[in-house]
């Protein structure tokens, strides 16, 4: 019963984790809190980042039929990515439950709040074919002939991804909910290439993060390697899912199903702290 729980639990979390490109941690992170309150902060962000891993490795392979991943962009950001999460990974363990717990109800709720003010009006894009001094232009044709033009800051992605590396295994939240609205709104990735893009970068830099855990002896208990198991057997056609579904969905819905779906789970998380 509890395997089939699992399961249905990883097909939610990766249909929504990759249709939003946050990879699904901000989902899995508050029901780890809520469910297996015994959990140390280390435990949930160890299992939660594995499950990322898998997710953010199975949208990529959907986005990437999709065309609309940037792959010049996202090589660099998760080059970026990697310093943090294996720095992140050592840091967890000295985070106590109570703080953990605060950290990232606030987090989720201000994200939730930004993106709400943010995104009140569908969001246009304005086609730039030359850059700003300091900026790159890029120009990316999908799979379905739509053509996006844009340009973006590198400097400040690469800043933008050296935190968001940090923060990821630290929480356990993947990144992407940091990742996408930064992209979005500071750079100006189109959304559906900045939720694209985020998955694949969330891929190079989960696994990382994983494989800092299995070096430390985090995955040595065969309960938690069940949980990840059977999760992350649930999250793979998740995920196809939800990269289909980012195809018929509008930018602003998207961006306003993440805002609600943070929102839900900070508030919840920092009234379970107090």
């Amino acid at each position: 019963m509890e395997s089939a729980i699992f399961l249905i639990a990883g097909f939610i979390i990766g249909t929504f984790g990759t249709l939003i490109g946050a990879g699904g941690g901000f989902i899995l992170v508050p029901l780890l809190l809520i469910f297996y309150p015994e959990f140390s902060p280390e435990t949930t962000t160890a299992i939660s980042i594995a499950v990322v891993a898998v997710n953010a490795i199975s949208g990529s392979v959907a986005y990437a039929r999709s065309g609309r991943i940037d792959y010049r962009a996202g090589l660099i950001f998760a080059f970026y990515t990697i310093p943090g999460a294996i720095l992140g990974v050592l840091t967890v363990q000295y985070i106590p439950q109570h703080s953990f717990n605060t950290i990232i109800g606030i987090l989720l709720v201000g994200l939730a709040s930004y993106l709400f003010v943010k995104n009140k009006k569908d969001i246009t894009f304005i086609e730039q074919t030359t850059a700003k001094k300091g900026c790159r232009a890029h120009t990316l044709v999908d799979s379905s002939g739509i053509t996006y033009n844009y340009t973006y800051n590198p400097v400040y992605g690469n800043l933008v991804s050296l935190v968001v590396g940090y923060i990821s295994p630290l929480l356990g939240i993947g990144g992407g909910i940091i990742h996408v609205p930064a992209m979005v709104n500071w750079l100006k990735f189109p959304v559906h290439i900045a939720t694209a893009t985020s998955h694949f970068i969330l891929a190079v830099m989960a696994t990382a993060s994983v494989f800092t855990h299995a070096y430390k002896g985090t995955y040595n208990d065969p309960a938690i390697l069940h949980m990840i198991l059977f999760i992350s057997l649930g999250v793979v056609p998740g995920a196809q899912l939800g990269a289909m579904l980012s195809h018929k969905i509008k930018s602003n819905v998207i961006l306003q199903v993440l805002a609600a779906c943070l929102a839900i789970v900070g508030i919840r998380i920092l009234f379970s702290s107090f």
